[in-house]
């Protein structure tokens, strides 16, 4: 199937991905983790919930660990650019037969939840409350020194559908990976914020959630992590790399949480603002799709994520495999 047509002029305008909420089994490792490793700043906690920022953001939170008795994602959350987009996005779901409700969220005005094509629960608000800038509060950088979050990516049962979806949404393909045979897309990076994505979608057993990535200043900082991994005890959280994507051109690290959730440290992509801007295609059997240089990426990466609350994920209508490392 082609990448759609890109929506220019989509019927509500989201600006970027937000945050997301995570279900974790020891609300106490994770917060250490996220914060003094990765060195997330912690805005709010109490007993069952921990609320976290990274140095370059002025909303309250881009990630929430939640206590729970199993690993889960709750919700992926995005920002609406005013409040009357999020009258039209009720109005947008609600045409296609998805539910909406309006919750209420600490830290945020009106907030509107909903789901994807296919499950993936979604909140949309517009207003969350602003905290004092910290970017140059250089006392307070840690761990990987993490400016903000990037993108959301998500194993997809069919990425042919959610492309079509999220297209409908206005989000912009920047590349994505066809599989030859069956003409069918087994990837794909979407954009609002004009990066490369804001949104990915991976061919697999889903909806899941692959992993979460927040960019970072520069691939040294990447380095410095793995070794404070390696000395904090955590040097068997190294999934894969350090190393260069041919796809996004991003230099990245994927890391395990606690509870097994990916995190992917990333820096380096370009610039994907312009109208016309072109997606770049990819086959799915070029060795440097997913790695321009480093370590082949190991099984785990292509089989291993999240599973979001209440959502049964489905087998993949494709079949076709990439190049996986023994």
């Amino acid at each position: 199937m082609p990448i759609p047509a890109p929506n220019l002029y989509p019927e509500f305008n989201i600006v970027r991905l937000s945050h997301i909420e995570l279900g974790v089994t020891d609300l106490i490792a994770s917060t250490f983790f996220y914060s003094e490793i990765l060195g997330l700043q912690v805005t709010h906690q109490d007993s069952n919930q921990v609320f976290l920022r990274a140095m370059e953001e002025r909303g309250h939170h881009s990630i929430i660990l939640k206590q729970e008795s199993a690993p889960k994602v709750s919700m992926l959350a995005f920002k609406v650019f005013s409040e009357s987009d999020l009258d039209k996005a009720e109005k947008w779901f609600k045409d296609r037969s998805l539910p909406t409700e309006w919750v209420e969220r600490s830290f945020q005005k009106r907030t509107l939840r909903t789901s994807d094509v296919h499950g993936i629960p979604l909140e949309l608000y517009h207003a969350m409350d602003r905290l004092p800038s910290i970017h140059q509060k250089y006392n307070l950088y840690k761990g990987v020194k993490p400016l903000r979050i990037d993108h959301f990516n998500c194993f997809s049962s069919d990425v042919d559908a959610s492309v079509a979806f999220w297209n409908d949404m206005g989000f912009r393909t920047t590349e994505y990976t066809e599989d030859d045979e069956s003409k069918k897309i087994w990837a794909a990076w979407m954009h609002r914020k004009g990066g490369v994505h804001d949104m990915a979608f991976t061919n697999g057993l889903g909806p899941r959630l692959h992993h979460t990535a927040f960019w970072v200043p520069t691939p040294l900082n990447i380095i410095d992590l793995c070794d404070l991994m390696a000395s904090s005890g955590y040097v068997n959280n190294i999934e894969r790399g350090p190393g260069r994507h041919g796809i996004s051109n991003a230099f990245f690290l994927y890391v395990l949480d606690p509870d097994g959730h990916r995190v992917e440290i990333y820096c380096s992509d370009y610039q994907t603002i312009d109208p016309d801007h072109e997606p770049i295609k990819w086959d799915l059997k070029d060795p440097q799709r997913q790695t321009l240089w480093g370590a082949p990426a190991p099984k785990s990466w292509f089989e291993k994520g999240s599973n979001f609350m209440n959502i049964e994920p489905k087998k993949a209508i494709l079949a076709a495999s990439p190049i996986i490392a023994p």
